[in-house]
């Protein structure tokens, strides 16, 4: 009796175990799923729930598959929905964060990742501070604002020269801390803004910001921020008339830019990174995602070449601790990602991108026009 019971046992725990063996590993992404900032959570979301598929159907991570359903954070692009969401990431076990979107929420969610022995990947958050204050746990797939912000300084300086230039920021770290960069690299040019505004997220009425533009007579309007309230901001001066040409980062960088700013959205300029759709190398994945009803836009890849680093640094290590995959990806070594050949620093930055044998620059300059279709989007400028 005492025999059969204690094989029983042993059975049920054998069960219990390879069960949890084919689907143990715990990842999740954490974003603004809700709000204005939703479409690039969607991306966040997508991108990681497509590598984690492929990667599962591929035999998973030195043998385990990685927990599906995928678990998903809302933060709501608010630092305390951040930290709440790196909280109860903790409490579920997670080992992987991909995330978050925005580097206000970013910052303060990875200091309890780290306390916490969780890997972070962010696909999006730019801010220098993300990866400058010393953490193992932290990095990007994405490049950083003192690199965007001279590129687009130098591209304003160049094309707008003897302009005038305003300069407008949304007051958050990513939005002001972009903006601010813009203008160092401009004035180290020579040339100098005629406004600089910093204005609410969740305002509906910028009359007041659009008044100001108008009087200063701006030839250029760059903005710092993120596609929501830029594109209300657009069809506003549109409305009033003003038509200097409209500037601004990644932040831009969704289809839904141009359904907010109307048709004004066209010849909007914008810095971001090479888009790794246009990889010949990613013609499958990308067919992937739009068979799904989904425009594997921006972040989408970015998103999923952080699992895809995740992954590789896991095999090189021979391990799945998060400290231990943390030590790989700071050595240097190189990862082979839909973005790309790629590495890391010290820091956790990314060292440059490789497209089949060619170094890619880190951000080019996109414009906003109209397609056949009749549908405006970004195209990178030749």
């Amino acid at each position: 009796m005492r025999q059969s019971l204690a094989l029983g046992l042993a059975f049920a725990l054998g069960l219990a175990f390879t069960d949890g063996a084919s689907a143990q590993i715990k990842l999740a992404v954490g974003g603004p799923m809700t709000g204005g900032s939703a479409t690039f959570g969607a991306q966040l979301k997508n991108g990681v729930e497509q590598a984690i598929e492929d990667i599962n159907a591929a035999g998973g991570i030195l043998g385990q598959k990685i927990q599906t359903p995928m678990l998903i954070g809302d933060d709501r692009a608010d630092p305390k929905e951040g930290v709440s969401v790196a909280n109860k990431f903790v409490g579920d076990g997670v080992k992987f964060v991909v995330g978050h979107f925005n580097s206000g929420i970013t910052i303060p969610a990875s200091d309890v990742y780290q306390e916490n022995g969780i890997l972070e990947i962010t696909p999006a958050a730019t801010n220098p501070k993300v990866t400058e204050r010393g953490l193992w746990n932290i990095f990007r797939t994405c490049g950083r604002d003192d690199q965007q912000g001279p590129v687009a300084g130098a591209i304003i300086a160049e094309r707008f020269k003897g302009k005038r230039v305003a300069i407008v920021h949304d007051k958050t770290t990513y939005g002001q801390g972009l903006a601010d960069e813009t203008r160092k690299a401009m004035n180290a040019k020579g040339l100098k803004e005629i406004l600089y505004e910093g204005v609410n997220i969740g305002d509906k009425d910028y009359s007041a910001l659009v008044s100001k533009i108008k009087a200063a007579r701006a030839d250029l309007v760059y903005w710092g921020g993120l596609h929501d309230t830029g594109g209300l901001i657009l069809r506003q001066l549109r409305d009033q008339g003003v038509k200097a040409t409209f500037m601004g980062g990644d932040g831009l960088a969704d289809d839904e830019f141009a359904t907010i700013a109307g048709p004004g959205a066209e010849g909007t300029l914008m810095t971001f990174s090479p888009d790794p759709r246009t990889n010949a190398a990613n013609k499958g994945i990308v067919e992937v995602f739009r068979k799904k009803g989904f425009e594997p836009q921006a972040y989408t890849l970015y998103s999923y070449a952080a699992v895809q680093i995740m992954k590789q640094a896991a095999e090189q290590a021979n391990s799945l601790d998060p400290k231990k995959m943390a030590e790989v990806m700071h050595s240097g070594k190189s990862f082979n990602t839909v973005l790309g050949e790629m590495s890391y620093d010290k820091k956790g930055d990314v060292t440059g991108y490789t497209v089949g044998g060619k170094k890619k620059d880190r951000y080019v300059l996109y414009i906003w026009k109209k397609g056949p279709d009749g549908k405006i989007t970004y195209v990178e400028t030749q």
